[in-house]
């Protein structure tokens, strides 16, 4: 007969546990889980993963005290992007089965942000229970205010919050001050709607990955740093070309609306984007080559997809603006057709290059790493020293 055996299991998604106390998980054992308590209790007092991971001990305790085969683990994912720590959950939640024997495990959570990972539990264990842990604060207004002022004092929260409030602060005040003829007002509103389109199609994340791999090439010396740094030149001058461009092709008599605008603006800055997108997959590509050639093939694809999706986005522009009845015309719908035609054509077909000499290029790439370990490996034998045994 075999007993079934529980998991007491905390998720820190964000992996506090690692980012704050140095401590790297999986933590399996109840030593282990109380020592990281108290080291991320000493990191941060007020981290209410401590509480968390405490509780998943006395719930431990417990059931252990009646008799239940239990276990306790710890799992943390990543602090800066969610998708993947979510798959490095699931990756530590394997190798705790596969080490502890587990059938069905407790949740112990700290807020509704670990429990997105709940479905990724199911998948590899029969959750038999969910507990959440509440922190007691002060009552009335001065815990209301203690905790916004806790709130916005964690890093996360104030840059989700604050910053883009404070970016479009500074642009309304940039276009009052300097271009009158556009709407402060409506840059503003702009910025934000980009920024909350972003945070809905989680964009922001990948956007850290960015700033994080730049500030990693930075400090490894890679010219791929200087690549970056260009890249993102030319899309921040994107935004003013596309103004100048709306700027110059304003409608001289009437009002053609705002998707006019939008479109002009476009027209103006899609080139400028398309070409930073070009050199931020070039500077990629440089890494990947010098540090992950495995993925080199994948990366390469972005080029032409990239390459791609600015063409066709920059041909269904000029149709739109050839059928615009406003003053200046600047395309005729003769034009405009053919424009979307020839490139839409040249998107689909870059981006089918790309997808069809992808296995090619991974082939070739596959070969070379090969080659090189080989010759490597040849290369350390035939360098060492050879030792002969001498009579006397």
């Amino acid at each position: 007969m075999t007993t079934e055996r529980t998991l007491i299991l905390n998720i820190d998604r964000d992996d506090d546990v690692g980012y704050k106390a140095g401590v790297i998980s999986p933590i399996v054992g109840r030593e282990a889980c109380l020592d990281t308590a108290m080291r991320l209790g000493i990191a941060d007092p007020e981290e209410s993963d401590t509480n968390a991971i405490f509780q998943a001990i006395k719930t431990y305790d417990d059931l252990h005290s009646k008799g239940e085969d239990v276990e306790i683990a710890v799992i943390g994912g990543n602090h800066v992007n969610m998708l993947r720590g979510d798959r490095l959950v699931a990756e530590h939640l394997k190798s705790v089965i596969a080490e502890t024997g587990v059938t069905k495990c407790i949740l112990i959570s700290d807020g509704a942000e670990d429990e997105f990972v709940l479905p990724i539990i199911q998948s590899h264990l029969e959750v038999s229970g969910v507990e959440r842990v509440v922190i007691k604060q002060l009552p009335g207004i001065e815990g209301t205010y203690y905790i916004i002022k806790k709130l916005l004092n964690d890093p996360k929260i104030a840059r989700s919050v604050l910053v883009p409030i404070a970016l479009a602060m500074i642009l309304y005040a940039a276009v009052a001050l300097l271009i009158e003829e556009i709407p402060a007002i409506v840059v503003m509103i702009g910025t934000l709607g980009v920024y909350f389109l972003m945070k809905g199609f989680g964009l922001e994340e990948e956007l850290g990955s960015i700033y994080h791999g730049l500030v990693d090439s930075f400090h490894k010396g890679k010219i791929s740093f200087v690549i970056y740094i260009v890249a993102a030149i030319l899309a921040v001058c994107s935004v003013p070309a596309g103004l100048m461009s709306v700027i110059i092709n304003y409608p001289i008599s009437g009002d053609a609306g705002l998707l006019y605008n939008v479109m002009t603006f476009l027209y103006g800055s899609v080139i400028w984007l398309a070409v930073a997108g070009l050199l931020a997959v070039g500077g990629r590509i440089v890494d990947c080559v010098q540090n992950a050639l495995e993925v080199l093939a994948q990366t390469i694809v972005m080029l032409f997809l990239v390459a791609a999706v600015g063409m066709i986005v920059y041909g269904m522009v000029i149709y739109f603006l050839s059928l615009s009845w406003a003053e200046p015309v600047l395309f005729n719908t003769v034009q405009g057709i053919a424009a979307l035609i020839l490139l839409l054509l040249a998107g689909f077909v870059t981006a089918f290059a790309g997808v069809h000499y992808q296995p090619q290029v991974q082939r070739c790439v596959l070969s070379w790493i090969d080659r090189e370990m080989q010759r490597r490996t040849e290369t350390d034998e035939n360098s060492r020293a050879v030792y002969k045994k001498i009579k006397y």
